[in-house]
């Protein structure tokens, strides 16, 4: 196969790269390692789309990673997210099967690709004495000038921001000691919609979640096992807004509107990274979402080994 040692597959959110990357393992002898900040908490089914009846085609059952790995309620970040990567994929390399990295959270994923090494980096107290006095608009507009956030909640919740900042700095200062993660020989796959269609399929999923699916009653049921509000809203997107819902503070009708735009903005989000991936070296060899599954599975297998 080249001697393609990772497999990538990445897109925005709503995008089927979940369904693409478990069927191309079908066909490869592959297994998933997830690249969600969010799937990783157990519990948090829903709101975080793991779709895990994705991972069965036809009669075979694909095996997939970093999911459902910590309880809902703690904070798990990118640092660990290297760690568990780096045992997982040596353990799915030792029994010879064919690693596939499948999400949509750009700093894991580029944390594996690129080859940071990540350290734990430790509080700042004069710098968060610092930021304190800040509004929460002037420490988004810091943030940024040093990174693109690479998760929503980056920027929509005040002790989260702060930390992004600390992390930031600390990397902006000290990048000599960020290199040295094993870089692994990869090919990278994304999957595009135009802006309209990926939009349209964002609300129409939205609308299914809402309805169908239970994602209210998931939230309620992680604040009856005593998650506070306040955990919930670190997670961000659905888990800030629901519980908003779930407490009274706004309507049926402003959870969707609300809820709706800040999808759209964070698939806004993920597409800037993935620019910025590219601009950065990395190629990533863009399919048209449209085609069939099957086509898509073909388009891969023929790259990867011709």
């Amino acid at each position: 196969m080249n001697n393609t040692q990772l497999i990538v597959i990445l897109g925005c959110t709503a995008t089927g790269k979940t369904r693409l990357a478990a069927n191309l393992a079908s066909k490869i002898n592959g297994e998933i390692i997830s690249a969600d900040s969010r799937q990783v908490y157990k519990g948090m089914d829903v709101g975080t789309g793991k779709d895990l009846s994705e991972f069965t085609v036809g009669d075979q059952q694909i095996p997939y990673h970093l999911i459902d790995i910590v309880d809902a309620g703690t904070e798990y970040n990118v640092f660990q997210y290297q760690k568990d990567f780096i045992n997982t994929y040596e353990n799915i390399v030792k029994r010879k099967k064919q690693a596939i990295l499948c999400g949509g959270t750009g700093m894991y994923l580029e944390a594996v690709i690129k080859g940071y090494r990540l350290i734990q980096i430790p509080e700042n107290q004069i710098l968060r004495n610092e930021l304190a006095s800040k509004t929460t608009d002037e420490l988004v507009h810091l943030l940024i000038s040093y990174k693109i956030p690479h998760n929503s909640t980056d920027t929509i919740h005040r002790k989260r921001t702060i930390r992004a900042i600390e992390i930031a700095k600390y990397e902006h200062e000290k990048t000599a000691m960020m290199q040295g993660f094993p870089i692994m020989n990869h090919q990278i796959f994304g999957v595009h919609f135009e802006r309209e269609l990926l939009k349209e399929r964002i609300t129409e999923r939205l609308k299914t979640r809402l309805k169908n699916e239970g994602m209210i009653e998931e939230v309620e049921g992680l604040l009856k096992t005593g998650i506070t509000p306040e955990k919930l809203n670190y997670y961000g997107l659905e888990y800030k807004l629901i519980t908003q819902f779930v407490l009274g503070e706004i309507n049926r009708n402003e959870l969707f509107t609300k809820l709706n735009i800040a999808i759209h903005q964070f698939s806004k989000r993920q597409t800037t990274w993935f620019r910025r991936m590219e601009k950065k070296g990395l190629e990533i060899n863009w399919i048209d979402g449209n085609l069939s599954l099957n086509e898509k599975v073909n388009l891969i297998t023929n790259r990867l080994y011709e």
